[in-house]
């Protein structure tokens, strides 16, 4: 396999885990994922969508950007975060197409590119993971 294979896999996944985390970093524990609520789902949504949605989807982005950028970058769970990741993006898509019809894909397009890649890519490539460690002893032992 591959060097540059694995390293390219290993910055991508780095890069996309990297920018969850932190934004998730930010509605947790800098901003508070209640005044991201009040400030920018409620404040914005509350004329166009049920204000249970609006909290339920607050809370859930917000932690599942902590929580999965920080799995990702640690490669454990990788794909299963890589679907909530995917989750996410939807819910942004609607929301600011919701409000905006013509919107700044920044919000999206950089991140959906490495999504779709890494899970376009083969598994093995992501040497230097956590699952590819637990993966390999499990080997080792005889699991398959």
């Amino acid at each position: 396999m591959n060097l540059n294979q694995q390293i390219a896999v290993f910055t991508m996944r780095l890069l996309l885990g990297l920018i969850f985390l932190m934004q998730g970093v930010g509605k947790v524990f800098k901003f508070g994922v209640e005044n991201v609520y009040q400030n920018y789902f409620y404040g914005t949504y509350k004329e166009l969508l049920p204000e249970f949605l609006l909290k339920a989807t607050a809370y859930y982005t917000s932690y599942v950007e902590f929580f999965g950028g920080l799995l990702l970058c640690l490669g454990l769970f990788r794909n299963y975060v890589l679907y909530t990741f995917a989750s996410v993006l939807l819910i942004v898509t609607f929301g600011h197409g919701l409000i905006e019809p013509i919107w700044d894909l920044s919000h999206v397009i950089y991140r959906a590119i490495l999504l779709l890649a890494l899970l376009l890519l083969p598994d093995h490539w992501d040497r230097f993971s956590v699952d590819q460690i637990l993966k390999q002893k499990k080997s080792d032992i005889g699991f398959k």
